[in-house]
């Protein structure tokens, strides 16, 4: 059976479908006839996912470096934005004062001029003195002081003529008028700083003060492209590579200015091509963020430029003043272009130590300005032709620490550590540094002549090393002007003049006789004439029987208030203690300036009781400064940016009336003239001068004070570790006072302890403290508050008005018959 054919027809949707395929068949074929190509076969599979692979990893890369650079970024920002440098807080000293009779050779004062940065100049007709310079011309001094900056005695420069006779400063004179001045300040020294980690000195100075042709010269010779550059200067990247090619090494660098600044500011000097790219990222980062004066005054105040001691010297503010004495402002154009000069290589090219290259590379500098069109041909031949003068190098002495230290323990508490090593702040302190330097050579000699009598004390331990301190104060404001805490700062940092507390000794004891002299209710204890007695005494304490002793063991029976005091008797100053009380003399020592616990037992007046140094300097200051009590202090102001932050005002408070402080300086005076202390006249000193020794049991600690109208000094030895020193205080602390005052003032000390119109002087009988009058054989003056003269008489019977005044005309009227 034959099959039948499908009569179906397609549809509609598969004719089109058809179609279409045998339409693009045709196409396809058309495009093969005309263009003569054959179809490209797909990719494969493994080349297209690598494909894929380096797409992802492009991308990722970018994501990466991008987020590396924004971390760039951001550190760049972070830096220029916030704090840019750490600036340490400086301490200066007080101004030092020149007037009319002040011994130039005392003060040392061509050491101080050289100290402050002042250069000395020879002599030559016609030749101007410019600002920090001087010379001597025989008999004469002329010096061109600086300008300076305080909060309470700002100076002008001033060029001035100082005549001096035989050391002695006759006159001052201000040029060019030859004004005739009573005195002139001389800017204060510097005494120290609080440094960071890193130790860098730095000076921050805005581009405003900077002479254009200091930033003319280092960008000559630095970056002659910066206004240009974008931050990277490629033809001078070219130059230097063929440069490096030729010489088979790397001879000549590339680096902006701008790429210094960010290696200095954010990089470690590593030499690596990771760093290098760090760098010139950062560098295009800094370009684009801020403008050219900002990134040069960065520059400025952050360049390396040498080394002071331990101390890195950084931007050209410091190192103006390490170099030539003077501030950036005041630059020459030979001085900028030396300071350009070292940029290089700061330590080898240092004027200081290689004058001959430092001036080479000058004149190569200078030579480039010249070039550049950045000075012209006389101002190139002036700098060229300008002597290399250079300030002498001023090390940190580390004999100022221990005050630096304690000043920093007196600061208010919102003046840390931490702002102290960062804010740059300035400091206008109490210090002078010549009473520092001699106490500092005071101490130290005198310890070491000690341990030369005695060399069983010497120890090569530190811990227990013979000791000592000295602390000099002004008695009439507290001003702290020398303070030595220990025999070297390296080898013990704790200070011995503040932080110590050890038994006073004898020192305490006049407290003792100032509480007994002070009349309360209009009567005293006692008068400087009265009588005590020197017998064995005998108190029960809870502790057992208490027997003081002198230190000689011996007694004396009926002694004078004088005698007792100057000779440093304990038992008749324990007696009087314990008649004034033991409760009254604690309260006397907290008045006149003792703020330790001070236990009430019998022994306190013999300096039983445990006290800093400073506490008893500030306690003679106080009978010094005729019962008004000074508060001990540092410094005196806080300055940041030109304002001041802290103003430290002196506070002093009356808590003894003038009349009894007298009697006690007199006292005090005794022990000098006739005392424990007379080995001070005997040294060749003279003028006003009172003291007291002190020595506590087994001579663990030995003590002196000595005051003057004008200064009041404490010195301390003594072991950390309490042990007998086998010397006594006369042959210990009062040689090493008397070093210290003969550096200070010479043998003759100035002034006078006045008394005041409520003390009168009248005639005593030694023996019995009666008053002397006509027909006594045996007498001397003595003082006496107005009211508190002796009743009895010497011969016995006279009569005596009833008032001071009228004792005083019978005193005259005695004199008169006398006479």
């Amino acid at each position: 059976m034959a099959s039948r054919k499908d009569t179906r027809r397609p549809s509609g949707g598969s004719r089109k479908k058809a179609a279409a395929r045998r339409g693009s068949g045709k196409r396809a074929a058309g495009r093969g006839k005309a263009t003569g190509r054959r179809r490209e076969p797909r990719r494969p599979a493994w080349f297209r996912l690598g494909a894929r692979v380096l797409f992802l990893v492009a991308f990722g890369a970018g994501i990466l470096v991008s987020s590396w650079v924004l971390s760039l970024d951001r550190i760049v920002v972070s830096r220029f934005e916030g704090r840019r440098f750490s600036v340490p807080t400086k301490v200066f000293s007080a101004p030092t004062i020149l007037y009319p009779g002040l011994d130039a050779r005392r003060i040392d004062l061509r050491g101080t001029l050289q100290r402050l940065g002042y250069r000395e100049q020879a002599v030559q007709g016609g030749r101007p003195l410019r600002a920090g310079l001087y010379r001597w011309e025989g008999a004469r001094l002329r010096v061109h002081l600086h300008a300076f900056e305080h909060p309470s005695r700002a100076e002008p420069a001033r060029d001035i003529v100082i005549r001096l006779d035989d050391g002695v400063i006759g006159e001052i004179r201000e040029l060019p008028r030859s004004r005739e001045v009573g005195a002139v300040l001389l800017e204060p020294e510097l005494v120290g700083a609080y440094y960071g980690v890193d130790r860098e000195q730095r000076e921050l100075v805005g581009l405003a003060e900077v002479p254009t042709h200091l930033t003319d010269a280092i960008l000559a010779v630095e970056d002659r492209r910066f206004e240009t550059h974008h931050g990277i200067d490629v033809p001078r990247i070219g130059g230097a590579l063929l440069a490096n090619l030729r010489a088979g090494g790397v001879r000549q660098g590339a680096s902006t200015l701008t790429q210094q600044l960010v290696k200095n500011f954010f990089l470690t000097p590593e030499r690596t091509l990771r760093r290098k790219a760090q760098e010139a990222i950062m560098a295009l980062l800094v370009e684009a963020r801020y403008d050219k004066s900002a990134i040069l005054q960065a520059y400025l105040n952050e360049i390396y430029l040498g080394q002071r001691g331990s101390t890195a010297i950084h931007g050209v503010g410091e190192a103006s003043h390490f170099y030539f004495g003077k501030a950036a402002s005041e630059l020459t154009v030979a001085e900028s272009a030396t300071l350009a000069a070292i940029i290089q290589s700061p330590n080898r090219l240092s004027p200081h130590r290689n004058s001959e290259d430092a001036v080479e590379r000058r004149n190569l500098v200078l030579e480039l300005m010249r070039k550049q069109g950045r000075i012209d041909l006389a101002t190139f031949e002036n700098a060229r032709s300008e002597q290399l003068h250079v300030a002498p190098i001023t090390i940190e002495r580390g004999e100022s620490r221990y005050f630096l230290d304690a000043l920093r323990r007196q600061l208010p508490e919102v003046y840390d550590q931490s702002v102290l090593e960062v804010e740059g702040l300035r400091i206008y302190s109490t210090l002078d540094p010549r009473l520092q330097r001699a106490a500092t050579k005071a101490l130290v000699e005198g310890i070491e002549s000690i341990e030369s009598l005695k060399p069983e004390l010497r120890s090569d331990d530190p811990a227990r090393q013979l000791q000592g301190c000295l602390l000099a104060m002004r008695p009439q404001t507290g001003e702290i002007l020398a303070l030595v805490g220990g025999r070297s700062y390296g080898g013990s940092q704790f200070d011995r003049c503040t932080q110590a507390r050890r038994p006073a000794g004898s020192v305490f004891k006049p407290f003792a006789y100032v509480a007994a002299l002070e009349p309360r209710g209009g009567v005293p204890v006692i008068t400087l004439a009265s009588i005590l007695d020197d017998t064995p005494l005998e108190v029960k304490t809870r502790q057992g029987l208490w027997q003081p002793a002198n230190y000689d063991h011996e007694f004396r029976g009926p002694v004078s208030v004088r005698e007792a005091l100057e000779r440093s008797l304990n038992v008749p100053s324990a007696r009087l203690a314990m008649e004034v009380g033991i409760g009254r003399v604690a309260d006397m020592a907290r008045r006149l300036g003792i703020t330790s616990p001070l236990p009430h037992v019998p022994s306190l007046a013999l300096g039983t009781a445990d006290v800093a140094p400073v506490e008893i300097a500030r306690a003679y200051a106080t009978l010094a400064n005729r019962g008004i009590r000074p508060v001990p202090h540092t410094f005196e102001d806080v300055v940041s940016a030109g304002q001041t932050l802290e103003r430290r005002t002196l506070a002093f408070e009356r808590v003894l009336d003038p009349g009894t402080a007298f009697l006690a300086v007199s006292l005090l005076e005794g022990v000098v003239e006739r005392g424990t202390a007379r080995r001070l006249r005997s040294m060749g000193f003279r003028g006003p001068i009172a003291g007291k020794t002190g020595t506590t049991d087994e001579e663990r600690d030995l003590w002196f004070v000595g005051f003057t109208p004008e200064l009041v000094a404490v010195v301390w030895l003594g072991f950390d570790e309490p042990r007998s020193i086998g010397v006594s205080s006369s042959a210990g602390p009062l040689p090493i006072w008397a070093n210290f005052a003969r550096d200070v003032f010479g043998t003759q000390a100035r002034g006078a302890f006045l008394p005041p119109p409520e003390v009168e002087q009248m005639e005593i009988e030694p023996r019995t403290g009666a008053l002397a009058l006509s027909g006594c054989r045996d007498h001397r003056p003595e003082y006496f508050v107005v009211g508190t003269q002796p009743s009895e008489t010497c011969p016995r019977g006279g009569q005596v008005g009833g008032s001071g005044r009228g004792q005083r005309r019978g005193v005259l009227r005695w004199l008169d018959d006398l006479l």
